[in-house]
């Protein structure tokens, strides 16, 4: 972006980021929608072609490590060419992962399916890497309630996406598809309508814009690019910010997707159906994006260290409900799923924050897209081992190993505030 442009951009002010933050939020609440109704059936469908439980947390597994493949690739594409074509991108690939998965549904193929399940993945990436877009601009104080305005907008799709399950079964049976496979006809159609959003309007593009205004500061003589904003208003900068911000990514992905992942398959095994399962997965879903604009004002006032803090001790809380909840009560493991996502939700956040806090316009793409490549194969290997541990030990086992491991988080945390 030339500097006229990025002056024109400026002289608009605010108004620019509220611009992109609209592009933003009708992204992700069709992106929302594709990500859930994926989550909400993946399992069942895997256990289904396979016969076996032991195996069921492999779909999860799969479409977090496609994700990170993809966190890295849309990344490097944003760092060259800008958020526009590489978040385009990445939900355009989930989409395709999407048809890939009906067509191994259709032909009873699980090497297909596993192979599709991987490249739907890259949805879930991308629904993530957003959030870093709408923070390119965003002032120093005010960066965790930008990137909660874009992670809430998921609320939507995320809450309408599962509790389509049943209507999209139908919908499934009614083309010769399995019932299971109907959610990824919506996860497709709602990716690729994500996909066209972002290549049509993000305009201009935040992170190009950044960079222009980050340089402009940097002119000897030149006014500062963004009124008002000054290096007092910017929070303190812990030390080994990336690596804190992303260990507080990391171990609330791990804990949220091993519980999430075998959540439905206990409902299932309880004798409860893919319309309790969508219930309990859309209130999970809620909880992980709706109390965003909340947990971005905490984080801006309270610190990014409080509410990682309180991320972990909120996991922990989840797994114990989780696991002492009877199986078959739909309303008690629905709570624990929302304190899970809740848990999440706090982590996410501040992790984002310290992440973006740390790192500057010029190399922020691609550190941001190698910490989500880690937060994605924390998620695979949550997945995976969930449906070991499942078979091996009970889901409560689960759940309650989840929630102890959170509270790892906690040490560092303290190691990083004592050496502020």
């Amino acid at each position: 972006m030339t500097s006229t442009a990025a002056s024109s951009a400026l002289a608009a002010g605010p108004d620019v980021q509220r611009r992109i933050l609209k592009v933003l939020v009708a992204s992700q609440i069709l992106s929302g929608a594709g990500l859930a109704a994926g989550v909400t059936v993946g399992a069942l469908l895997a256990q289904d072609m396979l016969g076996t439980t032991g195996l069921a947390g492999l779909p999860s597994a799969l479409f977090t490590a496609g994700s990170a493949l993809a966190a890295t690739a849309v990344g490097r594409v944003s760092q060259a060419r800008g958020r526009r074509p590489g978040l385009a991108a990445g939900y355009l690939t989930g989409a395709i992962g999407s048809a890939g998965v009906l067509a191994a549904a259709a032909l009873g193929s699980p090497v297909l399916l596993f192979t599709a399940l991987f490249v739907y993945g890259a949805g879930t990436a991308t629904n993530l890497q957003a959030r870093y877009a709408g923070a390119d601009l965003a002032a120093p104080t005010h960066r965790a309630r930008a990137v909660s305005t874009v992670l809430v907008a998921t609320t939507l799709g995320g809450v309408v996406g599962p509790n389509l399950a049943a209507p999209t079964g139908d919908l499934a049976a009614l083309l010769g598809l399995p019932r299971l496979a109907g959610p990824f006809l919506l996860s497709g159609a709602a990716y690729a309508a994500a996909a066209c959003v972002l290549a049509l309007r993000l305009r201009p593009d935040p992170l190009l814009l950044a960079r222009s205004l980050a340089e402009a500061e940097q002119t000897p003589g030149a006014r500062p690019a963004r009124a008002g904003r000054t290096a007092a208003d910017a929070p303190e900068r812990p030390r080994g910010g990336v690596v804190l911000g992303a260990l507080v990514m990391i171990l609330t992905q791990l804990v949220m997707v091993a519980v999430m992942t075998m959540t439905p398959v206990h409902l299932h095994d309880h004798g409860h159906g893919t319309a309790a399962s969508g219930l309990v997965i859309a209130i999970h879903v809620g909880a992980m994006y709706l109390p965003s604009p909340l947990t971005g004002r905490l984080v801006d006032r309270c610190g990014r260290l409080a509410i990682a803090a309180a991320s972990g001790v909120t996991l922990l809380v989840a797994g114990l409900v989780a696991a002492l909840a009877p199986g078959d009560s739909v309303a008690l493991l629905a709570f624990a799923l929302a304190l899970l996502g809740l848990g999440w939700n706090l982590g996410l956040v501040s992790g984002t924050a310290i992440i973006t806090d740390t790192v500057p316009p010029a190399t922020r793409a691609r550190t941001q897209g190698m910490v989500d490549v880690s937060i994605a194969l924390a998620g695979a290997t949550g997945g995976l081992a969930s449906g070991v541990v499942v078979d091996l030990a009970g889901y409560p086992v689960l759940a309650l190993t989840a929630g102890v491991l959170a509270l790892a988080v906690l040490p560092a945390i303290a190691v990083t505030a004592h050496s502020r």
